[in-house]
C-alpha cells in the first residue's frame, strides 16, 4: 500500500500493509488528509470557507482521540507491545492536537498578521503533522495486527498439544473427553483463520490458507473415526497407519497456516511454485512485446531456451496415456510451428539491427504477431485437452462404482475382491493426480494454481488411507466403527472430486473471459454470535426433489449474479469500495446458487443460513458506504439514491430475521431455505439497479472535484458515521484488535469546504 494520497505530499509511512482491514482503516483517514492539505489558498476566504476547515480538524482530532483511547488499551492488555504502542498512540495524539490546531480559525475578522500559524500560513506544518499522523496510526494499527497473529498461534498451540495427547490415548474414555476439548480449541482455530483467510490483500496467501483450512476441516472426522478404530483393533496394522496419516496430515496443515500468517518461509511443495506452461507463456509473450517497444536486451538464446521449457513442459501432455490421440497430434504440430515462427522471428530481428534495414520494421511486426498468435493457439489446445479429459474423467467416476465394490469387498471380508478393486483405486488415483497436475498447467492463475496442488495432494493421501481403512474392515467385517471410518474416508474423496468439478468450472469461466470467484465468504460464526442458532438447527441436506423445486429461483440469482458482475467490471477502479462490495455480494450469491443445484462449498441447511447471514451483513456494509456517498449528491439525485438504499437496507433486515429464525421438521427448514434464497435475489436486484447509477454518479463528481487533486490511486468514498461518541464497548467479539480500532476510525467526517 502506498501511502501518497496527495502528489508530492508523501505520506510513506514504511510499513507494509498487508490485510485489508488494516488498508480499509486508513483509507477516510487518508481522505481528510487529502482535504486539508489540497486545500487551494483564495484571497478572500469566505467564513463558511473557514469555518468547514475547522470542522474538519476538529473531526480528525476526535476521531483520532478516540482511536488512541482503545489504542491504550490493547497496550495495557499486551505488555510485549505496550512501549511500542504508547508511543505510536503519543504520537498520533500529538499529530491530531496539531492539526486541530492549525484548522483553528475562529472568525474571518481575526487579522491574519497577529503572529498565529493556521493552515493558510503554516502549510509546511500541516503536511508534517498529516504525515506523522498517518504514520503512527498506521504504526498502532500494524501492532494490533500483531496480537491478531499472536491470537492465531496460541490457539495453534492449544490444538497441536491436545492433538499429541489425542495420538497416545487408550481408552475410549480418555479419548472421548480429550476430543471433546480438541473440538472446542479447533473451533476457535477455525474461526480465527476464516477471518484471517478474508482479510490477506495477497491472493496466493489467500488459496494457502482455504487448502490448509480444507485439510484441517475434513481431517478432524477423519481423525475420530481413526482413531475410535485403532482403539478398537489396537493390534491391526492397518488400522494404525491409517489413523498416523490423518495426524501426520493435520500437523502439516497446522504449520502451513502458521506460516502463512508469520510469512515464515514455506516448506515443502509451497516453496516455489512449479512453472506452469500459462506462466511460461505469459512470460515468453512480455519478452517479444519487449522486442516490439526495444526494450527487450535479451540475447537470441535466451528466447529459444525460454520456449523450449514451455515446449518441454508440454510433454506433460503428449506423454500422459489419457490424452487423446487428436490433441496430442496438435500439440506436437504446434509445438513444431512454435519454433519454426521464432526462428523467423530471430532472423528479422536480426535484421532490424541494421541501421540500413528501415524496412523491416514492419515485417519486424508480422512476425512477432504471428508468434504471439502460435502460442496462443498452442495455449488453447493445452486448454481443451486437460478440460475435456478432467470433465470425461469425472462423468465416468460420478457413479463411485470403486468405492461402493471396496465397501462391500470390505464389508464380506473377501481379501481376493480387495486386492483387486484395491488395484483399480490406485490406478483411478493416479489418473486424477496425473489430471490435476495438466489442470494446473492450463488454470491460468497462481491461486488457481495452488488449488489444483492441493487437489493433487488430497488424491495422493486419501488413496492410501482408503485402502488402508478397506483393508482394516476386511480383516474385521463385523466391525461397526471399521465401517464407519471406510466410509469418512470414502465421502471425502467423493468430497474431492466435487471440488474438482467446481475448480475445473472456475478455470473455463477464466479461460472464456468470465470472472471467476476472486473472494470467499466461508468463514465460520464468530463465538457467540450465532451459538444459540446452532443450537435450534439441525444441519440437513435437500433430496433431489427439494432441490428441483427451488431451481428456478436459483437460476434466476445467478442469472443476477452475472448482470452485477457485469456493472461490476465497467467501473474504472474495480477496488473502489462500493464496487469491491457489489464483487463480494456477488461471489456469496453465487455460493448460494450453487447449493440449489446441490454443488460447491455450502453442504447442507445450516451452512447456507449462514452464508445468507454473512450476506445480509455484507448488505449492511454497502448501505454505510453508499449513505456515506450519498452526502456528496445533489437533492435531486440523493432523493432516488436515498430511496434505493432504503430499500436495501430493508431487505437486508428481512433475510438477516429469516436466517436467524429457529425451524423445526423438513418442510419447515425447505420454506426457510426457499425463503433465503428469494431474499437474496430481492437484494441483489437492488444492487444491481444501484451500482451503474453510483458508477455514473461517481464519474460525475470526479470531474467536478477535478480542482480538489486527489490522487486516483485512493478511492474517492470515505467511510463516514455521524460524529458522535460511541464508547469502548463497539462491536468487537475478539477483545482489542484491528476491527476495534476500525470502528472508531470510522467516525472521521467527511466535510469539504465549498
Amino acid at each position: 500500500m502506498a501511502l501518497s494520497p496527495c502528489g508530492s505530499n508523501s505520506f510513506d509511512s514504511g510499513l507494509e500493509i498487508k490485510t485489508r482491514s488494516v488498508e480499509q482503516t486508513l483509507i477516510p483517514l487518508v481522505s481528510q488528509i487529502t482535504t486539508l492539505i489540497n486545500h487551494k489558498d483564495k484571497p478572500r476566504k469566505s467564513e463558511k470557507t473557514l469555518r468547514a476547515i475547522q470542522r474538519v480538524g476538529q473531526a480528525v482530532n476526535m476521531a483520532v482521540g478516540r482511536f488512541v483511547t482503545v489504542g491504550e488499551a490493547i497496550a495495557i492488555e499486551n505488555q510485549e507491545l505496550k512501549e511500542e504502542m504508547s508511543f505510536a498512540c503519543y504520537e498520533a495524539r500529538r499529530a491530531g492536537d496539531t492539526i486541530a490546531h492549525l484548522t483553528d480559525v475562529v472568525s474571518l475578522e481575526q487579522p491574519e498578521s497577529d503572529g498565529r500559524a493556521t493552515i493558510f500560513s503554516d502549510k509546511a506544518g500541516m503536511v508534517k503533522a498529516a504525515r506523522m499522523l498517518l504514520s503512527s496510526v498506521t504504526k498502532v494499527l500494524v501492532l494490533a495486527d500483531r496480537i491478531v497473529i499472536k491470537q492465531i498461534i496460541a490457539s495453534k498451540n492449544k490444538v497441536l498439544t491436545t492433538l499429541e495427547q489425542l495420538e497416545k490415548v487408550s481408552s475410549f474414555q480418555e479419548f472421548v473427553q480429550i476430543f471433546s476439548q480438541f473440538g472446542n480449541e479447533m473451533v476457535e482455530f477455525a474461526h480465527l483463520t476464516g477471518d484471517r483467510q478474508n482479510d490477506l490483500k495477497d491472493e496466493k496467501k489467500k488459496a494457502r490458507m482455504a487448502a490448509a483450512r480444507a485439510v484441517l476441516e475434513k481431517c478432524t472426522m477423519m481423525l475420530l473415526t481413526a482413531s475410535k478404530t485403532c482403539l478398537r483393533h489396537p493390534d491391526c496394522d492397518s488400522a494404525r497407519i491409517n489413523k498416523d496419516g490423518v495426524f501426520q496430515r493435520m500437523r502439516l496443515a497446522l504449520e502451513q497456516v502458521i506460516e502463512i500468517v508469520t510469512e515464515a518461509r514455506p516448506s515443502g511443495e509451497w516453496d516455489i511454485l512449479p512453472v506452469s506452461i500459462y506462466m511460461g507463456i505469459r512470460e515468453y509473450k512480455n519478452q517479444l512485446e519487449g522486442l516490439r517497444e526495444g526494450l527487450c536486451l535479451l540475447s537470441k538464446e535466451s528466447l529459444t531456451a525460454l520456449l523450449e521449457v514451455i515446449l518441454e513442459h508440454t510433454e506433460d501432455f503428449t506423454d500422459s496415456a489419457y490424452t487423446s490421440h487428436e490433441h496430442r497430434e496438435r500439440i506436437l504440430g504446434l509445438s513444431r510451428q512454435a519454433r519454426l515462427e521464432l526462428e523467423q522471428l530471430i532472423a528479422v530481428w536480426m535484421q532490424v539491427q541494421n541501421p540500413k534495414a528501415a524496412e523491416a520494421t514492419e515485417e519486424m511486426e508480422l512476425a512477432i504477431l504471428k508468434t504471439c498468435q502460435c502460442m496462443n493457439e498452442l495455449k488453447k489446445e493445452l486448454h481443451n485437452a486437460a478440460a475435456e479429459l478432467t470433465a470425461d474423467l469425472l462423468k465416468y467416476h460420478a457413479d463411485h462404482i470403486v468405492l461402493k465394490a471396496l465397501k462391500v469387498s470390505g464389508g464380506e471380508g473377501s481379501l481376493e475382491a480387495l486386492a483387486k478393486y484395491t488395484c483399480e483405486l490406485s490406478e483411478q488415483k493416479e489418473q486424477l493426480v496425473e489430471t490435476c497436475r495438466l489442470l494446473r498447467h492450463i488454470s491460468g492463475t497462481e491461486p488457481l494454481e495452488i488449488t489444483c496442488i492441493h487437489a493433487e495432494d488430497t488424491f495422493q493421501v486419501i488413496g492410501p488411507q482408503i485402502i488402508s481403512a478397506a483393508q482394516t474392515l476386511a480383516l474385521h467385517p463385523s466391525s461397526k466403527i471399521a465401517k464407519e471410518n471406510l466410509d469418512v474416508f470414502c465421502e471425502a474423496w467423493e468430497s474431492q472430486l466435487n471440488d474438482m468439478s467446481i475448480l475445473l468450472r472456475e478455470i473455463i469461466d477464466l479461460f472464456e473471459g468470465r470472472r471467476g470467484e476472486k473472494r470467499t465468504y466461508l468463514s465460520l460464526p464468530r463465538p457467540g454470535k450465532l451459538s444459540a442458532n446452532l443450537k435450534t438447527i439441525k444441519p440437513v441436506k435437500l433430496d433431489s426433489e427439494e432441490q428441483t423445486a427451488i431451481a428456478k429461483v436459483g437460476l434466476e440469482l445467478r442469472l443476477l449474479t452475472s448482470d452485477l458482475e457485469s456493472e461490476s467490471e465497467k467501473w474504472e477502479d474495480l477496488e473502489h469500495e462500493i464496487a469491491r462490495q457489489g464483487q463480494g455480494m456477488s461471489s456469496m450469491a453465487y455460493s448460494m446458487y450453487l447449493f440449489t443445484r446441490g454443488e460447491g462449498l455450502l453442504k447442507t441447511t445450516q451452512d447456507l443460513f449462514h452464508q445468507a447471514e454473512v450476506f445480509a451483513e455484507e448488505g449492511f456494509k454497502l448501505f454505510s458506504s453508499l449513505q456515506a456517498f450519498s452526502t456528496q449528491l445533489g437533492d435531486d439525485e440523493k432523493a432516488i439514491f436515498t430511496a434505493e438504499t432504503e430499500k436495501l437496507v430493508a431487505l437486508c433486515q428481512q433475510l438477516q430475521i429469516t436466517a436467524r429464525m429457529p425451524v423445526q421438521g423438513k418442510n419447515s427448514t425447505f420454506l426457510k431455505v426457499d425463503s433465503s434464497i428469494q431474499n437474496a435475489k430481492s437484494i441483489l436486484t437492488v444492487v444491481v439497479y444501484i451500482l451503474p447509477l453510483c458508477n455514473k454518479l461517481i464519474k460525475k463528481y470526479k470531474c467536478e472535484q477535478s480542482s480538489l487533486g486527489s490522487p486516483q490511486s485512493w478511492r474517492e468514498t470515505p467511510l463516514q458515521t455521524p460524529d458522535h461518541e460511541d464508547g469502548l464497548s463497539g462491536k468487537n467479539d475478539n477483545g482489542f484488535g484491528v476491527k476495534s480500532l476500525e470502528h472508531h476510525m470510522a467516525n472521521l467526517t467527511f466535510l469539504e469546504s465549498k
